[in-house]
C-alpha cells in the first residue's frame, strides 16, 4: 500500500512541478523557471533551524542597548506599553506572513506573494524597497561590530576598518557555503542569544527582589519615583513639553524606537522557501515568536523599569554601541556586581555578527526573488551547486564595503543619513505584508475556502488583528520623525528628508510600474489559489512517508536510546 502511495506521490510531484515550471516560464518569458538547473535554492533548512531563527533572529542591539534610550525618554510605564503594543503588531505581521507562506511557499519572497495575491506593481515596489534596506543594513552591523570592539581595543590602537574587514570575511564565508551551513551557524548563534537573554532576565528578576550584593529590594520603586511616565524633553533643541501632552508625546516617540527594536523579525519569512517541510515548520516557528516577544521583549523592559530609574546618571550619559550604553549593564553596576560588563559586551558582539550574517543572507535571497519574478536582471537568479545565489552575495558584499566610510569622520555623518533613509523600509514591508493578508483572506472567502478547515495554519484574532496592526503601522510610518516639527527655531531638515525620502520613492515605484505595465489590483475571485499547491501537498506527503519509515525502523530496532532519542525527548518538542 505504501509503495502505491509513494508512486502516486512521485507522479503528482513530477507532473505538477513540470506544469508549474511551464507556468513560471510563460509568465516570465525572458527567464528560466525558478526550479531550473542552476537557478534553484536548496530546501535543507529543518524545523529546528527555522524555529531558532524565528526566536533569536531579531534579538540584537535594539534590545540590549536601544531599550536604554527608550527608558530614558518615556519612563518604565511608557516603555512597557509601547513595547507591548508593538509586540502585538509584530506577532500579527508574522502570523499573517505565516498563514500565506504555509498555504503555498514561494521562492521569490514578499515580492512573489504580493504579485500573486495582490498586484504586480506592489510586489515590484515592496521587493526593491526591502532589498534596499538589506543592502545597507549589513554595513551598519559591521560598523556596530567595530564600535563594540572599541570597548576592549581603542580606535587609536587598531583602526576600526581592520575589524570591519575581519567581520566581513566571516559573514561572506558563512553565506557562500550554503544555506545548510548558514542555518547551523544561525541555529547556534540564536541559542547563545536566547540563553544570554534568559540569563539577563533571571538576573534582573533577582536584583529586583533584593538578591544582589546590596540586598536592596527594588520592586516597583522607580515607577513611583521618578515616575512611570516621563515628559518629552529634547535638550539639544531646548524643547520640554510637560503635563499629559508631554507624556503622550514621549510615548509616541518611544513607539517609534520600539519599532526598530523589533525590526528584522520578518527575516524568518525569507527562509521559508528553503525549508524542507514548510507546512510543519512554519507554524511552529510563528508560534514560537509569540513567546520570544512576550519573554525577551516585554518581560525585559518590565524588569529594566524595575531595576533602572529613568533618570539614572549612567543612563542619561550613555552613548555608543558598547556594553557601557546597555541598561542591563547599568542595572548590574547599580547592584554592585562586577565583571559582567565584559561578558555582555562579548554577547553584544555575537548579536551584531549574527545580525550582519542574516542581513547579507536576506539581501542575496531578496535579489534572487526579484530576478525570479522578473523584476531584476536574470543573472541574479543563478545559483551554485549548493543552491547559493552567488551574484546576490557579490552585490551584498559590495554594499558592505560602505562600512569603511565610517573610518573618516566626514563620511561617518553621510553613512548615518544612509541608515536613517532605510529605517522606514521595515515599516513599509510590514504594511505590505498585512495588506497582503487582507487580500489573501478575501480571496479565500470569495473562492469558497474555509480558513480553519482548509489551511494548515491560521493567523489568530482575524480579521480584526490584521486590521488593527495595519492601522498602527501606518500611524508609525506617518509619525516616524514627527519630533522635527516640535519647538521653534532651526528645523532639522536633513533628519526630516532622510527619514521620509523612502516613502515617496516607494509610492513612485508602485505608481510608475502600475502606469507603465497597466497592472490592476487582482480581484479576490481571480486570485490564483491553485497553481503549485498540489506540488506542495505531494512534497509534504513524501516527507511524511520518509518520516514514518524512519520511525518504523527505530521501533523495529527496539527504540534505542541514542543521541537522536535524547534530542527528541529534550528539545524536539520545542521545534
Amino acid at each position: 500500500m505504501k509503495d502505491i502511495e509513494k508512486q502516486d506521490s512521485d507522479d503528482v510531484l513530477s507532473r505538477h512541478t513540470a506544469e508549474y515550471n511551464l507556468s513560471v516560464t510563460m509568465s516570465n518569458p525572458q527567464f528560466k523557471a525558478q526550479t531550473a538547473e542552476g537557478q534553484a535554492l536548496k530546501k535543507t533548512l529543518e524545523a529546528r533551524h527555522l524555529s531558532m531563527i524565528a526566536i533569536g533572529g531579531a534579538l540584537g542591539t535594539g534590545l540590549l542597548i536601544g531599550t536604554g534610550s527608550a527608558l530614558k525618554a518615556a519612563g518604565p510605564g511608557g516603555v512597557f506599553i509601547s513595547y507591548s503594543v508593538l509586540g502585538f503588531v509584530v506577532y500579527m505581521v508574522l502570523s499573517a506572513l505565516g498563514e500565506v507562506a504555509t498555504f503555498i511557499p514561494l521562492a521569490d519572497g514578499f515580492a512573489g506573494y504580493l504579485t500573486r495575491y495582490v498586484d504586480e506593481s506592489l510586489g515590484f515596489a515592496c521587493g526593491w524597497v526591502y532589498l534596499f534596506k538589506y543592502l545597507l543594513l549589513p554595513a551598519n552591523q559591521l560598523v556596530a561590530g567595530s564600535l563594540v570592539m572599541g570597548f576592549w581595543v581603542t580606535p587609536q590602537r587598531v583602526n576600526p576598518g581592520v575589524w570591519i574587514a575581519v567581520f566581513l570575511v566571516i559573514i561572506v564565508v558563512v553565506n557562500i557555503l550554503g544555506v545548510r551551513f548558514f542555518g547551523e551557524i544561525e541555529f547556534w548563534l540564536s541559542c547563545i542569544k536566547v540563553l544570554t537573554c534568559i540569563g539577563l532576565i533571571i538576573l534582573l528578576f533577582v536584583i529586583a527582589l533584593g538578591g544582589g550584593p546590596t540586598h536592596d529590594r527594588l520592586g516597583f520603586r522607580y515607577w513611583k519615583n521618578p515616575g512611570a511616565f516621563n515628559y518629552y524633553t529634547d535638550k539639544a533643541r531646548g524643547i520640554k513639553i510637560e503635563g499629559s501632552t508631554g507624556r503622550f508625546v514621549s510615548f509616541l516617540s518611544v513607539l517609534v524606537v520600539a519599532t526598530f527594536a523589533y525590526t528584522g523579525s520578518e527575516l524568518v519569512g525569507i527562509t521559508f522557501a528553503e525549508c524542507a517541510r514548510p507546512r510543519q515548520a512554519i507554524p511552529k516557528a510563528i508560534r514560537l515568536t509569540f513567546y520570544r516577544i512576550l519573554v525577551f521583549y516585554i518581560c525585559s523592559v518590565l524588569l529594566l523599569g524595575m531595576c533602572v530609574p529613568s533618570n539614572d546618571k549612567l543612563l542619561m550619559g550613555a552613548s555608543g554601541s558598547t556594553a557601557s550604553a546597555s541598561p542591563f549593564v547599568i542595572a548590574i553596576k547599580n547592584a554592585h556586581i562586577k565583571g559582567l560588563d565584559h561578558v555582555i559586551n562579548g554577547c553584544i558582539l555575537l548579536f551584531v555578527l549574527s545580525a550582519a550574517n542574516s542581513d547579507l543572507y536576506i539581501a542575496s535571497r531578496t535579489i534572487y526573488g526579484l530576478a525570479i519574478a522578473g523584476y531584476a536582471p536574470k543573472f541574479f537568479a543563478n545559483t551554485n551547486r549548493m543552491g547559493v545565489p552567488y551574484w546576490g552575495i557579490v552585490l551584498g558584499t559590495a554594499f558592505c564595503c560602505l562600512a569603511f566610510m565610517t573610518c573618516s569622520s566626514s563620511s561617518a555623518q553621510i553613512f548615518t543619513y544612509f541608515v536613517n533613509v532605510v529605517s522606514l523600509t521595515g515599516l513599509i514591508t510590514w504594511a505590505c505584508i498585512l495588506f497582503l493578508h487582507m487580500r489573501f483572506m478575501k480571496a479565500l472567502k470569495a473562492q469558497g475556502f474555509v480558513r480553519k478547515r482548509d489551511l494548515n495554519f491560521c493567523s489568530p484574532w482575524q480579521p480584526f488583528g490584521t486590521y488593527f496592526a495595519f492601522c498602527v503601522v501606518i500611524l508609525i510610518i506617518l509619525i516616524k520623525n514627527f519630533t522635527v516639527f516640535l519647538g521653534h527655531g532651526h528645523f532639522p531638515y536633513k533628519t526630516f528628508i532622510t527619514g521620509y525620502i523612502i516613502l515617496p520613492v516607494f509610492l513612485i515605484m508602485w505608481g510608475g510600474y502600475k502606469l507603465v505595465k497597466k497592472t490592476k489590483l487582482i480581484k479576490p475571485e481571480d486570485v490564483d489559489l491553485d497553481t503549485y499547491r498540489d506540488v506542495v501537498d505531494a512534497e509534504e506527503a513524501e516527507f511524511q512517508r520518509k518520516e514514518d519509515e524512519e520511525k518504523a525502523i527505530w521501533e523495529a530496532e527496539g527504540k534505542p536510546k541514542n543521541i537522536k532519542w535524547f534530542y527528541e525527548k529534550c528539545f524536539g518538542w520545542i521545534f
